[in-house]
């Protein structure tokens, strides 16, 4: 018997149910094959903007370490018995246009949870905790309140959550200076182009490490997430990272990687950033 042949035997709210059971139906077989395409594929690829200035999360430097990123989804493939494939993006702001366009299977690589991008994608459970945090670079002072902040020149790289992020603090649209390219933000400085930058901690901790001229300020915001951003259908992969991402953070292991990549001190600055 057909859809329609029941509906006329149970009349329109009959019709109603049968239609939008349907249409579930649909959508729940649609985002129950995802995992299942990845493993036909053989091959579980990641969209993510490539900096080699700051390869802790993501490189594809031979020889190198391959960043905290690529090692927590290179266990997650090796689980799955697939092969990893990094599909690099020139920038943030096309991230997420690529993963809706079925250029890749999932964004890493220092991924903010964001509510805009939120209301376009989901997001696995969080990978690495995070929170901007203000920077400058000698001999400028240390910003240390909001209302420092607001009278400086701020420099941010185009298409990353840190724009919102000013807005939301109160800093004037004329003192932001958001077309900085990605890896470019401690070239500005140094410049004067900027005064001073937004960055998320990890960064700020990665940047430090390389230049200690620069002085972390006061957090901004309240703290937030990395993770993995996978497509709003893709829920059996959805399901699978986010198990896997939660597992591993009980374990030893993703502490010994975020040492591995960040220093010894970064585990207590992490902590800091939750909890100030």
């Amino acid at each position: 018997m057909t859809l329609a042949d029941r509906a006329r035997r149970g009349g329109p709210r009959r019709a109603l149910i049968l239609a939008l059971g349907s249409v579930l139906g649909s959508a729940c077989g649609a985002s129950a094959v995802d995992l299942a395409e990845v493993r036909q594929r053989g091959a579980l690829r990641a969209l993510a903007v490539i900096v080699e200035e700051e390869p802790e999360f993501l490189s594809l430097k031979p020889g190198g370490p391959p960043g905290f990123d690529h090692e927590v989804l290179d266990g997650f493939v090796r689980l799955h018995k697939l092969r990893l494939e990094v599909v690099p993006v020139t920038g943030w702001d096309e991230l997420v246009p690529a993963l809706l366009k079925g250029k890749g299977d999932l964004i890493a690589g220092r991924f903010t949870v964001t509510e805009p991008r939120r209301k376009r994608i989901d997001f696995t459970a969080e990978v690495f905790p995070t929170r901007n945090v203000v920077m400058t670079r000698k001999p400028r002072p240390v910003v240390g309140t909001v209302e420092a902040l607001r009278a400086e020149k701020v420099g941010v790289v185009k298409g990353t959550s840190m724009t919102d992020m000013l807005a939301a603090a109160g800093v004037p649209p004329a003192h932001v200076d958001d077309q900085i390219p990605s890896g470019g933000t401690l070239a500005a400085l140094k410049s004067g182009r900027i005064t001073c930058t937004v960055d998320e901690v990890a960064g700020a901790i990665m940047s430090q490490r390389r230049d200690p001229d620069l002085q972390i300020g006061l957090f901004l915001g309240p703290p937030g997430s990395y993770a993995y951003g996978v497509r709003k259908d893709d829920a059996a992969l959805l399901a699978a990272l986010s198990e896997y991402v939660e597992n591993l953070r009980r374990t030893t292991t993703w502490n010994r990687l975020v040492v591995k990549y960040f220093g010894a001190s970064a585990p207590e600055i992490l902590k800091k950033a939750r909890t100030e």
